[in-house]
C-alpha cells in the first residue's frame, strides 16, 4: 500500500467507504480542502485536509473513528476537522477566516456539499482580520525572543507562522471584491498590490516555507525582521480599512 497518493483522487473512494463503515447514516459529507484540492498539491509533502460533516448523533459517537484515522495518517491523511452542520452554521461569525478559506479551493468528495451556501459578513471578517494580524504580530516578537537569535529557530519560526497569513490574505482579498488567486505568491502580489505592503518579503518567506532557497543565516535573520515589519505595517492598515 502506498504511503500517500500522487493524486488526492487516488483515495476518495477507499476513504468514502472506511468513513461509511464506521458511521453509516450519520455521514453527511467529505470535503477535500487546501492544497490538496488546488495547484499547490505536492505529493508526499502535502498533507491532504477533509472536513467531515457528521449528524447529530454521529458526532456524539466519534471515538468509533479513532482507530481508522490513525491508518490514514500514515498516508499523508491529516486528521479531519468534524463538524456538524449547525456547527458551521453557528460559527460564521465567529470564524469566518476559516471558513472562508475552506470554500476557497474545495471538492465534495461524498454527500451533500454544505459550503456552497455559505455567506460571509464583511464587518465580521474585517475584525477578525486585524485580530488575528494583531495576535501574529505578538506572536512573532515572543517568539523571535524565544530563538535565542539561532539561525535554524527563526527559520522554523517563519515556516510555522507563514501559512496563516496566507489565509488572512485570502479574507483580505475577499473584502477587497478581488477574486482569490489559487497560486500562493500570486495571492501574495495581490495583497502587495491592494494594501501596500512589501511582496518580495512575504516571497522570500514562501521560499523558506516550501524549501525552495539557500538564504545564509545572515540572510534569514534579515528577512525576519523585515517579515515583522511588514505584518505590523498590514495589521495598521486592516485596522483604518473602512468597510
Amino acid at each position: 500500500m502506498a504511503k500517500f497518493p500522487k493524486k488526492p483522487e487516488e483515495i476518495f473512494s477507499e476513504i468514502t467507504a472506511d468513513f461509511s463503515r464506521v458511521f453509516g447514516n450519520d455521514l453527511v459529507s467529505i470535503i477535500l480542502y487546501g492544497s490538496a484540492a488546488g495547484d499547490d498539491y505536492r505529493p508526499g509533502k502535502s498533507d491532504l485536509n477533509f472536513l467531515v460533516v457528521l449528524s447529530e448523533k454521529g458526532i456524539n459517537n466519534l471515538e468509533s473513528g479513532i482507530e481508522m484515522i490513525s491508518g490514514w495518517r500514515k498516508r499523508m491523511v491529516a486528521v479531519p476537522l468534524v463538524m456538524t452542520k449547525s456547527f458551521i452554521n453557528s460559527s460564521l461569525d465567529s470564524y469566518p477566516i476559516e471558513f472562508l478559506n475552506i470554500k476557497r479551493t474545495y471538492a465534495t468528495v461524498f454527500g451533500e456539499d454544505v459550503l456552497k451556501e455559505l455567506s460571509f459578513k464583511p464587518d465580521l471578517l474585517r475584525l477578525q482580520c486585524e485580530r488575528e494580524l494583531k495576535g501574529k504580530t505578538l506572536h512573532l516578537r515572543e517568539g523571535l525572543l524565544e530563538t535565542e537569535g539561532k539561525e535554524k529557530k527563526i527559520r522554523e519560526l517563519i515556516k510555522m507562522s507563514f501559512t496563516a497569513f496566507i489565509s488572512i490574505f485570502n479574507a483580505l482579498l475577499y473584502l477587497k471584491g478581488i477574486k482569490m488567486p489559487g497560486e500562493r505568491r500570486e495571492i501574495i502580489r495581490s495583497v502587495a498590490g491592494e494594501f501596500g505592503v512589501n511582496p518580495e518579503v512575504f516571497l522570500k518567506c514562501a521560499d523558506i516555507k516550501e524549501d525552495r532557497e539557500k538564504f545564509s543565516s545572515l540572510e534569514v535573520k534579515k528577512i525576519f525582521k523585515a517579515y515583522l515589519m511588514e505584518v505590523r505595517k498590514l495589521s495598521k492598515v486592516v485596522d483604518e480599512l473602512e468597510i
